[in-house]
């Protein structure tokens, strides 16, 4: 992908539990071009994840400090931690003419819409409610209450659907990954994207007509 070229923003959003830190980073192993924003959070750091890898961990008062300074493009408190997503990181990545993907929940996803920021929404689903309970209960990370209260929040979220571009169905993670992945190319290929691609294109056939 030309770095002559501003990327797209991708908005991915999903119910806790249904893969969507998965499918992304799937994604990115197969799409060249195609990155994922590292969120600010204030929540504890899990076995397994690295500082600046997975997040950026943060203590409260840091967190608060950036938020003063407007250094989210959007932040929003889930199950009681903060999360946020870094204006100036986002920025830089988009302006390097990278494809990036923001993995955040419904609500920051509205936040970066009404910032004005152009993005393309894709919220994956899963199979069925109790498909997701299931997937949350196999994780054997949250008590009884914590899964209550996200499958709560997830039939809440889902009333979202339509706020966003398009849906994907989460049933497989290969197939559910081509099938972001697919989205992700058709938007690299609208007329607008490929702006400077066809005037290129156009000038060439200029050149051959006047010889």
């Amino acid at each position: 992908m030309s770095s002559s070229a501003r990327g797209r923003l991708f908005i991915v959003s999903a119910p806790s539990g249904a893969g969507k830190t998965t499918i992304v980073r799937r994604v990115i192993e197969c799409t060249p071009g195609f990155v994922e924003s590292i969120s600010y959070t204030t929540r504890p750091i899990r076995a397994r994840e690295t500082d600046g890898v997975d997040y950026h961990f943060l203590d409260e008062a840091r967190f608060v400090a950036m938020r003063e300074a407007r250094g989210f493009l959007e932040w929003a408190e889930v199950f009681g931690d903060h999360y946020g997503t870094g204006a100036a990181d986002t920025e830089h990545l988009l302006a390097s003419g990278v494809d990036v993907a923001l993995v955040i929940d419904v609500q920051g996803a509205r936040k970066v819409r009404a910032s004005g920021v152009e993005s393309v929404g894709v919220f994956l689903l899963p199979p069925s409610f109790q498909d997701l309970e299931a997937r949350l209960r196999a994780r054997g990370r949250d008590p009884e209450a914590a899964i209550r209260r996200r499958l709560e929040t997830a039939r809440v979220e889902m009333k979202a659907v339509d706020e966003y571009d398009y849906v994907v169905v989460n049933d497989e993670v290969e197939p559910c990954a081509e099938r972001v992945r697919a989205i992700i190319l058709a938007e690299r290929s609208r007329r607008e994207a490929m702006a400077d691609r066809t005037a290129a294109v156009a000038a060439s056939f200029r050149e051959q007509q006047t010889r």
